[in-house]
């Protein structure tokens, strides 16, 4: 499947300037990558052709890397001045790697599309080619209809979070640890079910040890909502327990439960960071004596870095802390895609950092994740007198990439998104730099929906909108720009000047029977972990102190409820329902009247007029607005067709949306044609 309704493969052939290899290096004077142990070299689905890209190749290995700790491009490590040295001054660790790349170097497209893996996995095959989600993709299925292959991308995934569970197909850091050094650590938990214990890391991630864990001064408290008054829980009634807090009354539901405690020997978590700064930039330019494994080699001309929520995040940090120049003064992402991580960044390169710890209105409250700078261009913040960009060193160093930031509703409401592209105190839309796109999902989830929908912990049936037809034509966009300098497809949100971007309070949400609107949202605060965390990467007061936070604004509805501005796709233009991006969480689950994480919801549109009217539901019937199912379809075809003619969609996914409409058609209203 690679005929004309593909993306333009742009420079495919030409011959690169520097050959990719998997090599081995005698020495580390001139880079970070000083060893590769390949682990596994096989052959894709035992050698299928990808159309003009030629069969793929699989390389598991492990990257070895040295970087020195004096050079002031590693200045930005935080803890790199006390980490261990070898003898050569120089401070070691190591990365898992994946890769998959055509085996004939020369079919290659040119692009590296690096994903920052998401608490160590891989989601880009399923995004981008419709597939099964794997951690080792070895089958048909879990390669879907091959898209990203027949445009020839070499796809790498590098460990850089150390943490993660203990799961076959992560790939993860091995970094070096800071022995002897000291410091505090929080953790906290909501509980959707009462509970004797609850971990003291992430999501089951590996947490920081307890250095005492009889320490009687050791607190708990316990809160009602995130942002309300903590109460202490008295020492006597709780305890540690290996990674674990035990408490014989156990933990309450909807409850926010929070323990500040001491650990030592950190690992530096920037070290995540320079890893993936280190081997892309070995990608694209090579390294000293270097040796190939294989021949023919692949040729890589550019590299984009594409994050989903977390990577994402951490894609906005690798640019505000300056990652994207090596050692060399060389830049190394060409283009960056970060993927519904709303304004945030996160810990993702200071001491006791967790990675895993986000930030929603009902899950990792107050970690450092939603800090100013939010936007990418400089602005002053009155409460603090700072002003900043979060592109700042980038632009000063002469390394700034081609950027798409992408989000959808969830993100306004559960991830203060608003940030990055409006004022900060709301009243005005801000400039976006030349470099920069932003595009809205309208009426999306997190994630990728999926039809029928479901209901689990929630008030509302979850949304079912598929985002990622848009995701696939926008990567096009964004290889076009960064290969050839073709302008993508014109940026698409909501402002403020059009008044489509407003305060919560000011949303116009249609009195859907059952729908209960949120009052509580997201929010980024100014917060205040001490003196030595914006310089050093130190926390010293935790939880933090806190100032005001800052005004996040949403997208305003039309009188369906669904959003009226950013990319909508078919099913939003010729509705069969609501889209919402926020969900409410059940009673049962505790705190009833907050977001349920992550989760949007969906109100299908009554069938007939006597239904509307017997509900007293605002909006049109199914049966109002459209003849008959091929009606409908032949709008979901014209809807899909305005997409494509502006290069939000593929003309190649036309036929998969309407089939998709076809379906939900029929689960919704089986028996009318």
């Amino acid at each position: 499947m690679h005929g004309m309704d593909r993306p333009n493969r742009t420079n495919l052939r030409s011959v690169a300037r520097i050959a990719l290899a998997i090599v081995l290096l005698a020495a580390v004077s001139q880079a970070a990558v000083t060893r590769i142990d390949v682990i596994e070299r096989s052959d894709v689905l035992g050698g299928r052709d990808f159309g003009d890209s030629g069969p793929y190749e699989r390389i598991i290995a492990r990257v070895h890397f040295a970087v020195d700790p004096t050079s002031a491009a590693n200045g930005i490590i935080a803890d790199v001045t006390v980490a261990p040295r070898n003898a050569a001054g120089l401070v070691e660790f190591s990365s898992d790697l994946y890769m998959l790349r055509p085996r004939d170097g020369s079919k290659s497209n040119g692009t590296v599309l690096y994903e920052v893996s998401n608490r160590g996995g891989k989601g880009i095959l399923a995004l981008f080619n419709l597939a099964y989600g794997s951690l080792d993709p070895r089958t048909a299925p879990e390669f879907g209809d091959g898209l990203l292959m027949e445009q020839g991308y070499t796809l790498v995934w590098l460990g850089w979070q150390s943490d993660m569970p203990d799961r076959p197909g992560l790939v993860r850091l091995y970094p070096a640890i800071a022995k002897g050094i000291t410091g505090i650590v929080r953790s906290e938990y909501v509980p959707s079910e009462k509970v004797p214990s609850f971990p003291l890391a992430d999501r089951n991630h590996r947490p920081y040890p307890v250095r005492n864990p009889g320490d009687p001064s050791v607190t708990m408290t316990v809160r009602d909502r995130g942002d309300g008054p903590r109460r202490v829980i008295p020492r006597n009634q709780w305890k540690f327990s290996g990674g674990n807090v035990e408490m014989d009354a156990g933990f309450e539901p909807g409850k926010f439960y929070e323990v500040v405690y001491q650990s030592q020997d950190p690992p530096l978590v920037g070290l995540g960071p320079a890893a993936v700064r280190d081997f892309i930039s070995f990608l694209k330019h090579g390294g000293p004596d270097a040796v190939s494994i294989g021949s023919p080699q692949t040729y890589v001309q550019r590299a984009i870095g594409y994050g989903t929520s977390q990577s994402g995040r951490f894609l906005r940090k690798f640019l505000y802390d300056g990652f994207n120049r090596d050692e060399r003064g060389r830049q190394v992402f060409d283009g960056v895609w970060a993927h519904v991580g709303g304004a945030g960044r996160g810990g993702f390169n200071h001491r006791f950092a967790q990675p895993s710890r986000d930030g929603h209105l009902m899950l990792n409250t107050f970690y450092p994740t939603d800090l100013f700078p939010f936007s990418d261009l400089p602005q002053q913040d009155q409460e603090t007198g700072l002003r900043q960009g979060l592109l700042d060193r980038a632009r000063d160093e002469r390394v700034v990439p081609k950027i798409f930031y992408t989000n959808g509703s969830y993100e306004y409401w559960g991830r203060a998104a608003s940030l990055i592209h409006s004022t900060l105190d709301a009243r005005r839309d801000m400039e976006l730099p030349p470099t920069t796109r932003i595009y809205f999902f309208t009426g999306t989830q997190h994630g990728p929906g999926s039809f029928p929908p479901r209901q689990e912990d929630t008030q509302n049936l979850s949304n079912p909108n598929d985002y990622r037809y848009l995701m696939r034509a926008l990567l096009a966009g964004l290889n076009d720009w960064v290969a050839s300098g073709k302008e993508p497809p014109a940026s698409a949100y909501p402002r403020i000047a059009s008044k489509q971007l407003v305060p919560p309070s000011e949303l116009r949400f249609p009195n859907i029977p059952g729908a209960a609107v949120p009052t509580l949202w997201h929010r980024a605060w100014h917060a205040d972990y001490g003196p030595e965390f914006a310089s050093k990467g130190i926390v010293t007061i935790d939880p933090p102190k806190l100032g005001s936070p800052f005004p996040v604004l949403v997208p305003q509805v039309d009188s369906d409820g669904n959003e009226t501005t950013g990319l909508r796709l078919p099913e939003i233009q010729v509705p069969l329902g609501t889209y919402a991006g926020w969900n409410l969480r059940d009673p049962d689950i505790g705190a009833p009247d907050s977001l349920y994480s992550m989760v949007g919801s969906f109100f299908p549109l009554p069938r007939t007029k006597a239904e509307r009217e017997s509900k007293h539901d605002p909006r049109l019937s199914i049966e109002e607005r459209y003849k008959s199912r091929l009606d409908y379809l032949a709008k979901i075809q014209s809807a899909a067709r305005g997409l494509a003619a502006s290069r939000y969609l593929l003309e190649y996914d036309i036929p998969k949306l309407v089939q998709q409409a076809t379906e939900q058609w029929q689960y919704l209203i089986p028996d009318r044609n």
